[in-house]
């Protein structure tokens, strides 16, 4: 629903289409290309939308790389929270040399090792813990109060607690060397060994061979979408985006899943996580089948091992729980 992401994805496909690999890489690598006005105008702005131009010629200096290495990662609300918390890091505590240790520790047991000796009672002071439970600071991290609920409903010590352990178990329970998103937080940039599939040199190239030429690109509600959608779908990504109609908007939640079984493929599968230990909000929605009045809970057939692996393996590690389903009526 937020066309500055969508936005971001235009710049991104018309770079695949228009720039070199290094070049790329640069943007969206590093996050910064001095020469980010002259690509821009003459290579990128012609490849966008009316509305994605309106954007970037507004926020184009993103890249510029200005400021204290204030990267295009370190702009928007959640990268502005991440800008504030390297500078508590770098100049109050000081914790750089160990932050880039832990970054490209050879273990897991090097990382614990790290953390606990240099970086747990150096970051988490009663002053972070507090700023961690704030609304407004959750908010520019893309918490809605809604999705605050479904974590205080089931996680004894509240948000600030569920945040704490979240990191914790990152910086000492799974690799780091490979952990994109957690390195883009680090250090506003990735490099070249660890980042996204499509800032692999070889993946874009393939990109740049046609792949990118299957992605189309709506902006607007997931239920507008379907409504107006006239063929199947065989999965369903839902993200997290369940929790924020999960109080007020169950309505709105229950049409959704209408759509979504009235244009799910045979064997159609459906993703989603929440902030939640668990999610009881969906499986009671009332939709109709076959004329048939049904709970969701009963069209759909859970994974849950495979669903408690993975999710004990995620990289971002900040969502409660995680769901794999397939549409048994589908």
């Amino acid at each position: 629903m937020n066309p500055r992401q969508n936005a971001l994805l235009e710049i991104k496909l018309a770079g695949i289409r228009c720039l070199d690999f290094d070049t790329f890489f640069a943007m969206f690598g590093r996050g910064f290309l001095p020469s980010y006005q002259e690509v821009y105008r003459s290579l990128l702005r012609p490849a966008l939308s009316p509305a994605a131009q309106g954007y970037w010629d507004h926020h184009i200096a993103y890249f510029s790389g200005t400021g204290w290495q204030r990267t295009f990662y370190f702009h928007g609300t959640s990268g502005t929270v991440a800008y504030m918390m390297n500078i508590y890091a770098d100049r109050v505590a000081k914790v750089r040399d160990a932050l880039e240790a832990i970054l490209w520790a050879a273990s897991v047991e090097e990382q614990r090792d790290i953390y606990y000796r240099l970086l747990r009672d150096t970051l988490w002071t009663r002053f972070i813990r507090w700023l961690a439970g704030r609304n407004q600071t959750l908010f520019m991290l893309g918490v809605p109060r809604a999705q605050r609920q479904q974590v205080e409903l089931h996680y004894a010590g509240g948000i600030a607690r569920f945040i704490q352990d979240c990191v914790e178990a990152v910086f000492t329970q799974l690799p780091l060397r490979d952990n994109y998103f957690w390195r883009v937080y680090l250090c506003g940039e990735y490099s070249l060994e660890c980042c996204p599939e499509y800032l692999k040199r070889d993946n874009f190239a393939r990109l740049q061979a046609g792949l990118a030429e299957c992605i189309s690109i709506h902006t607007g509600a997931l239920l507008d979408f379907l409504t107006s959608h006239d063929g199947v779908l065989s999965r369903f990504v839902l993200l997290d985006h369940m929790d924020w109609l999960s109080t007020l908007e169950t309505p709105i939640l229950a049409q959704e899943w209408q759509a979504i079984l009235d244009h799910a493929a045979p064997g159609a599968r459906v993703l989603w996580r929440s902030g939640g230990l668990r999610v009881d909000y969906v499986d009671p929605l009332p939709v109709t089948v076959e004329g048939q009045v049904s709970r969701v809970g009963d069209l759909l057939m859970y994974h849950h091992d495979l669903a408690a692996t993975l999710h004990a393996q995620d990289r971002v590690h900040t969502y409660g729980s995680f769901y794999i389903a397939d549409i048994a009526a589908a």
